[in-house]
């Protein structure tokens, strides 16, 4: 209390209240034998954030990007991931639908159609971006045989029959498709059937309104730690399949067809 209020030159009587945060001050760095990995604190989910954020601006920077599209392009950033989600700016909570339900109410106008709203999430696709945990190579053993992501290696696409992720057969089709069409490689991840594993706000997110979601990250090392490891070439590669999300996924899901 006594050096918060020397920095903020009042007495400790002042303060009323604090919340503190204590996080690693060392910038984010290039390490590796070829400089091919990132360290860095809080890359989950700084990394997915900025890569969608860069994303979104850049396949939106002409008029001309936007002439052809058929919705609504959009990137939501929560926070309390990594602590359930269940605050007022977590992902539990219902702000990002009320920003779409403003959305559609602007743009149907005068038009009145009965369930609109509605209709326009089952148009809807969410990709539920967060990092992956990658192979360890003295831990290999943790992972199944065909199941562990490598980092530099592409985005890896989660699945989970315990609906820790929220990915379907369509969704992942749908997700790698866009790779496919652009030549980005992807991955898949199943957790060892005698192992828990995390778990992402794409259930709650799909469960809570009902919108198709395939769950995905960047695959990396020391997961949670104060200081984490992805590779460089994976940021890239990340960006890259969100920005081709954004301008291709109207057009392949206009085509799809699925027989149940």
């Amino acid at each position: 209390m006594q050096a918060l209020s020397d920095e903020l030159n009042c007495s400790i009587d002042d303060i009323v209240s604090i919340e503190l945060n204590v996080c690693d001050t060392q910038p984010s760095c290039l390490g590796g034998g070829k400089d091919e990995f990132i360290f860095s604190g809080r890359l989950d989910n700084l990394a997915s954030s900025y890569c969608a954020l860069r994303a979104l601006i850049d396949s939106c920077k002409s008029s001309s990007d936007l002439s052809s599209e058929h919705a609504i392009r959009m990137v939501a950033l929560f926070d309390n991931e990594e602590v359930g989600s269940d605050s007022v700016q977590g992902a539990g909570a219902p702000t990002m639908f009320q920003a779409m339900r403003r959305i559609v109410s602007c743009l149907v106008n005068k038009y009145v159609g009965e369930g609109a709203f509605e209709r326009a999430i089952r148009h809807s696709f969410l990709v539920s971006a967060d990092m992956a945990h990658g192979v360890h190579p003295n831990f290999m053993d943790k992972h199944e045989e065909h199941h562990r992501p490598e980092m530099q290696k592409g985005l890896v696409i989660k699945h989970n029959a315990n609906q820790r992720y929220a990915t379907s057969g369509v969704t992942a089709f749908l997700f790698k498709e866009v790779g496919k069409i652009h030549n980005l490689p992807t991955q898949e991840f199943v957790v060892r059937n005698d192992m828990g594993c995390g778990s992402t706000i794409g259930p709650i997110l799909a469960s809570g309104v009902g919108i198709r979601t395939v769950d995905c990250g960047i695959a990396q090392l020391s997961m949670h730690s104060v200081r984490e490891i992805c590779g460089k070439e994976d940021v890239d590669i990340a960006y890259k399949h969100f920005k081709a999300f954004y301008q291709t996924f109207s057009s392949i899901d206009r085509k799809l067809n699925v027989d149940f």
